[in-house]
């Protein structure tokens, strides 16, 4: 429990912060690929979605049009969320202010488990049913905690930007330095990025493996081992800002709830 209440607290480090990244990038794959076996539509690659839209409007798929402005919908709508929570937490001194969107995005993904088939029949004004949108919701949920935990380095949901800088950091690696380039003009690749990136795709592929072999064989039910990951992960922080709350409210003199201010006893200050 201190371990994993150590990769989603507050106090940030390199490691923690890399960790955490590896573990998102293995769930986004098997959010992305599974739910794609669902819905039959991949809800992190908002890129796609944005062409759907520019190409829907120009052969007048209207249909396809409300879908795709669905799902950006939803994705904006779920790093906002991330931002809202974030923030807040940041205000408040809470150790879990980057549980509070994991936790969320751990019950949303215990509903699509439960209640998926029921969500994916379940009609919108979008032209997509529910499970498209609350799918594209979660990746964005995800996407922002991590971009705004690392400062926009790692990012879990999409791979465009990871195989880009794979790919220059590999270029760097093949670029040839003429003999007698100072040294602090040669070109070298960063090696730990490298293995970072590397990691990252390894894992957004494993997470895709896992994600649409589980729904061919399982069905949605093979998210809920997923959705209990992310709740190990996110508890332990909120728990322990439950626990300072609760020990406050007991030290305060009376039941904490209504207090008299007609009398001549000073207040504490909070």
């Amino acid at each position: 429990m201190r371990v994993l209440r150590h990769l989603t607290t507050r106090h940030r480090t390199l490691a923690t912060n890399r960790t955490l990244g590896l573990m998102l990038a293995f769930n986004a794959g098997a959010m992305n690929a599974g739910g794609f076996m669902a819905v039959h539509m991949y809800t992190s690659h908002m890129t796609g979605f944005l062409a759907t839209l520019a190409d829907s409007l120009v052969i007048g798929e209207f249909a396809l049009v409300l879908g795709a402005m669905g799902a950006l919908w939803a994705f904006m709508s779920g790093a906002g969320t991330t931002a809202i929570l974030v923030n807040w937490a940041r205000q408040q001194r809470l150790e879990g202010t980057w549980a509070l969107p994991l936790l969320l995005e751990a019950v949303l993904m215990l509903l699509f488990g439960l209640l998926g088939a029921a969500l994916q029949q379940w009609p919108t004004p979008f032209a997509v049913p529910l499970a498209v949108l609350l799918l594209a919701f979660m990746m964005g949920l995800q996407n922002a905690v991590v971009t705004k935990m690392s400062s926009a380095q790692i990012r879990t949901t999409h791979m465009t930007g990871v195989v880009t800088d794979l790919g220059m950091e590999l270029g760097k690696m093949l670029y040839w330095n003429r003999r007698g380039t100072p040294r602090a003009a040669a070109v070298r690749a960063n090696r730990e990025r490298t293995r970072l990136f590397a990691s990252l795709l390894g894992l957004f592929l494993a997470g895709g493996v896992v994600g649409a072999a589980g729904f061919q064989h399982v069905g949605f039910v093979w998210v809920v081992p997923q959705a209990a990951l992310l709740l190990a992960l996110s508890l332990p922080p909120v728990l322990a800002d439950l626990q300072r709350l609760a020990r406050r409210r007991a030290a305060r003199p009376g039941d904490g709830s209504d207090t008299d201010l007609s009398d001549d006893t000073p207040c504490r200050p909070r």
